[in-house]
């Protein structure tokens, strides 16, 4: 129930609580599309539930809940890294026998009355490897020695991929995708690196590599970003990626050369597709726990930041630890020579 990125990352357990019991109904409850889109194409998920509850009402949001009764589960997972008590209010709503938990530094003795089963984190490890400590709870144990986050694209939306790079007579050349958000909840959005920096980049690359297309990804909540970008971009080599949904999307990525983007939901999506020459520049939100998964990945080094995510920010259901001003200014500590340098090297 957290977000698109968390979803992916419990896409390796959902796949090992399949292979230990594979008659097992096996259901997702969601509260972001992006999730519902790539869940329902999993084969190891039955139903997917999904309900936007941040825009319902508090009685909204515990009547949809509690209707998941009628389903008497057995077993309740709230995968890493769902710290906030929200989600374990929602587990004890829907009632399953058993409720299992992480537990987190914003536990308190009502955390432990919503669950019945719970275990540590480890910040020293990545999140699906804290998902995999679940499996002895419930009888499991790993059947696979290796893993990776499971995101299905249909040939549609190949085809919509194919379409678009030939639309674009972009077949066959070097593409650049960069995703220039960040997270919108809480004050997650002093994670990005300034967008006047990205249109610094993408007109500096465009002079420089006429040989290099670049693409902006991104949802609803860059709308009203790629414009300021595109305005000072050659056109001839700059261009929004259009789609209508998250698979369409990840479909187009997949044909990338690169992708940069700070710690996101698309860059998930990047590792899941297994996009070469991954670009990652350190936020504060950057750790172990949440490195792109099973994708080799550049770190484009944030001399503020300097590898000490865990004191910026952690699983405690809070903010990211600074002001405004002070993590606006970490992010402005990564220069536009240092990124551009990144990708012209790679590429």
């Amino acid at each position: 129930m957290a977000g698109i990125g968390d979803a992916l990352i419990a896409t390796p357990l959902i796949r090992e609580l399949r292979e230990n019991f594979p008659d097992a109904t096996i259901d997702a409850l969601v509260k972001e599309a992006g999730a519902r889109d790539f869940l329902e194409r999993n084969p190891n998920v039955n139903r997917v539930f999904y309900k936007d509850l941040l825009k319902c009402g508090p009685l909204e949001q515990v009547r949809f809940v509690w209707s998941l009764r009628r389903e008497q589960y057995q077993l309740s997972i709230n995968t890493h890294p769902q710290s906030r008590i929200h989600y374990r209010i929602a587990a004890w709503l829907a009632g399953a026998q058993v409720r299992i938990s992480h537990v987190y530094e914003c536990f308190t003795w009502l955390d432990r009355r919503l669950v019945t089963r719970t275990l540590p984190q480890d910040y020293t490890r990545h999140s699906i490897d804290n998902n995999f400590d679940i499996l002895p709870l419930v009888g499991a144990k790993k059947q696979r020695a290796a893993h990776v986050m499971e995101f299905y694209i249909d040939p549609a939306d190949e085809q919509f991929a194919g379409d678009f790079l030939a639309r674009h007579q972009l077949v066959g050349k070097k593409i650049l995708g960069i995703h220039v958000g960040s997270g919108g909840t809480k004050n997650l959005p002093l994670k990005r690196w300034p967008l006047k920096n990205y249109t610094e980049l993408v007109r500096k690359l465009n002079q420089a590599r006429p040989d290099l297309h670049v693409l902006l990804f991104g949802g609803p909540e860059e709308v009203k970003d790629h414009p300021l970008v595109l305005a000072q971009a050659d056109p001839g080599l700059t261009l929004e990626a259009r789609t209508k949904n998250l698979r369409q999307t990840a479909a187009l990525m997949k044909r990338c050369s690169a992708f940069l983007s700070v710690d996101t939901a698309l860059m998930h999506i990047a590792a899941a597709m297994r996009v070469s020459n991954q670009i990652v520049i350190e936020a504060p939100t950057l750790n172990v726990t949440n490195w792109p998964y099973g994708n080799p990945f550049t770190l484009v080094k944030n001399p503020v930041v300097n590898g000490r995510g865990l004191d910026y920010y952690r699983y405690d259901g809070g903010d990211i630890k600074g002001t405004r001003e002070e993590l606006i200014a970490a992010m402005e500590a990564v220069t536009v020579e240092a990124v551009f340098a990144t990708v012209t090297k790679l590429l």
